[in-house]
């Protein structure tokens, strides 16, 4: 029998979403709650992060945003968002991890190199995937969208929970490693090894270049 079940799909737009994952000032701004309680020391740990993401994975994501706007693919973002005023709704495992952005914060707003459009939807998860604590799977069937395509931050943690749900879900992944970024190069390398059975992979130019071809 012929298997021709493949990942490597082209992006269709009016079947595609591009989402930006936790792209929001408390995880990707200097000046985010993630980061102002941490001491001089360990602020010092996360330069390559910040490094990685002002000089690469940030203007990436630029690129991607316009990119996939003038060939017609949604544009969506997911950010970390207590759902009540006291966080009581938040995962347990963000409880004990000490992730707590409230309602209506500065800290839960998109960062602003990336501001949505007025029509762009915002999804506020209270999970490390955001297929697990919002209707996604549901809005993205009701958008009629079989392909995803993801960057964002971070790349091992909540970026990958998103590409492996999604996989699980149905959904023809398509990941952007340099549109993303951790703390550490090890890491990003090794989060990007580990989920490629999961995605189709493309470079930022390589992913722009083939939007533009679809315009």
């Amino acid at each position: 029998m012929t298997h021709d079940l493949t990942r490597d799909v082209a992006i269709v737009p009016a079947e595609a979403v591009l989402l930006f994952i936790d792209m929001q000032n408390y995880a990707a701004h200097p000046d985010g709650g993630e980061f102002t309680t941490m001491s001089p020391a360990e602020r010092s740990t996360h330069d390559y992060y910040f490094n990685r993401l002002g000089k690469i994975a940030l203007p990436n994501m630029q690129r991607l945003q316009v990119a996939a706007r003038k060939s017609g693919v949604e544009v969506m973002y997911a950010v970390i968002e207590n759902l009540t005023l006291d966080g009581r709704d938040r995962s347990l495992d963000y409880k004990i991890s000490g992730i707590n952005v409230a309602k209506g914060s500065w800290d839960a707003q998109v960062h602003d190199a990336i501001a949505p459009g007025e029509d762009e939807i915002v999804l506020r998860k209270n999970s490390s995937s955001v297929f697990v604590s919002t209707n996604i799977d549901y809005l993205l069937r009701s958008l009629g969208k079989r392909q995803v395509i993801l960057c964002g931050v971070v790349t091992d943690q909540c970026v990958e929970s998103a590409v492996r749900d999604a996989c699980d879900l149905g959904y023809l992944v398509t990941l952007v490693p340099d549109a993303c970024a951790t703390q550490t190069a090890e890491r990003q390398e090794a989060s990007v090894r580990a989920i490629k059975g999961y995605c189709r992979q493309r470079s930022a130019d390589a992913l722009c270049a083939e939007l533009e071809g679809l315009r």
